[in-house]
């Protein structure tokens, strides 16, 4: 199974202020991620990943104060000059990225990529997002959400153009030929002149082909439209993982997606996000996470929920049907899946909910409670070698620390990892010298 590792939240929704976490530093501090980079490598990890967004929340109360308050998903910093530095400090772990095809623009993303690609000698994969946060929205000039759809569409018109500049100039166009003088083939660096419902770029990129040519490319999208996103063009998805009935759903709805786009579903694997806390026996670490649920006030878990669904949760009644509560989120243009979603699965879209019941489930799922695995590395093995089975041995893990940091990720390389190895779910070392040798491996070219 493939293994990597979310930095994403480090050090907001409380982790910062966790016993032990980020002791001596503060976000974002250079050495500690140099730490954990290099801690992550001793273990085989294959990536360490970086999510984004640009806006503070400001869904819930239309304010941003609660999430200043209590450090909701901010601070952010843009973490491709970090992933710089780490490439230089590591020689292996790859680095994935996040940018939204929502606001950006595919020109200066391919480029920046591939001298990332060059930087880290061919360890870098882009995350591509469609955006559904109205504070990112804001930043970047727009008035209200697109249209969820819409995302979806310009997300893969975005991703055409990137993959058309990354081959613009071919592998070998550059010759160097220091007895005739010539650089390189005319003939083999090609012009765009892509004129789209979306973008204008006549290219080409004018860059050297990076080392894997084109950085892995990661979707997470869940939604059917996302879905169907990932099937175009992903290497590999992200998805939830610890709640087996909605993993399998995912499972079987991407294989349908990836056959009506002609794609192999062997060949696409989903790294199921988890969060894992180990001890020295199961009562050591359950006690551990139970540290989890005192880490938000209600109103900093009404901050986050809003934020990452793009719906003001405080406007709530006091009691409400989840099914109506899905379509007004819909109406919203926000985010079709998440809680509110699994809340549908466990209990249906009839259940009626109280306010207070709502956020003490948000609550559980704002921190990650429900879906942490805690137990001895042997009991933690167990649960992810049953999730990595019962959704096709296609991907493996990304997991991400729910508490101390560095500590946590430490405890993962020596205690979690040799139980994976000495079950034959992860390779001794590195089986290549890029990310997409080592990630899209032996699990999913089988």
């Amino acid at each position: 199974m493939a293994l990597a590792f979310d930095l994403s939240f480090t050090h907001t929704e409380g982790r910062w202020n966790v016993p032990g976490s980020w002791t001596g530093a503060d976000y974002p501090d250079l050495h500690m991620f140099t730490e954990l980079a290099r801690t992550a490598e001793r273990g085989g990890i294959d990536m360490l990943f970086f999510g984004d967004g640009v806006g503070i929340p400001d869904t819930w109360e239309n304010s941003a104060d609660a999430a200043v308050k209590w450090g909701i998903s901010w601070p952010r910093h843009d973490m491709s000059p970090i992933i710089a530095a780490l490439g230089q400090a590591t020689s292996k772990i790859g680095f994935g990225l996040t940018y939204s095809s929502t606001y950006m623009h595919p020109f200066y993303i391919a480029r920046l990529l591939n001298s990332l690609d060059h930087v880290t000698n061919g360890r870098i994969a882009f995350n591509v997002v469609a955006s559904a946060r109205t504070s990112d929205a804001a930043n970047y000039g727009f008035d209200q959400l697109m249209n969820h759809d819409m995302r979806y569409e310009r997300m893969e018109e975005f991703i055409d153009v990137c993959q058309r500049l990354w081959d613009s100039v071919e592998p070998d166009a550059i010759v160097r030929d220091h007895t005739t003088g010539i650089f390189a083939d005319p003939a083999k660096v090609h012009r765009l002149d892509h004129h789209g419902k979306h973008f204008h770029v006549r290219g080409p990129l004018p860059s050297v082909p990076s080392p894997q040519g084109k950085p892995v490319l990661v979707q997470a999208g869940s939604s059917p439209r996302g879905i169907r996103a990932s099937a175009a063009f992903a290497d590999i998805v992200f998805g939830s993982g610890g709640h087996h009935a909605s993993q399998k759903r995912h499972r079987s709805e991407l294989n349908t997606a990836l056959q009506n786009a002609g794609r192999d579903p062997a060949s696409v694997g989903i790294l199921w996000a988890i969060q894992v806390v180990l001890g020295a026996s199961r009562s050591e670490a359950v006690a551990r996470r139970e540290e989890m649920l005192g880490m938000l006030p209600m109103e900093g878990v009404g901050a986050y929920l809003s934020y990452n669904t793009g719906f003001d949760f405080s406007v709530l009644p006091r009691s409400f049907v989840l099914g109506e509560l899905r379509a007004s989120i819909v109406a919203a243009q926000g985010t079709q899946s998440g809680f509110v979603d699994r809340l549908i699965s466990d209990r249906g879209a009839e259940s009626r909910l109280s306010r207070d019941e709502f956020f003490d489930e948000g609550w559980r799922y704002s921190t990650g409670y429900d879906q942490t695995i805690a137990g001895t590395a042997s009991e933690v093995a167990d649960e992810m070698a049953e999730q990595f089975e019962v959704t096709g041995s296609r991907g493996g893990f990304m997991i991400s620390n729910p508490l101390r940091t560095p500590g946590a990720v430490g405890d993962v390389v020596d205690y979690l990892v040799p139980e994976l190895r000495a079950r034959g779910l992860r390779s001794d070392d590195y089986v290549g010298s890029t990310l997409r040798s080592n990630l899209l491996g032996s699990s999913l070219q089988k």
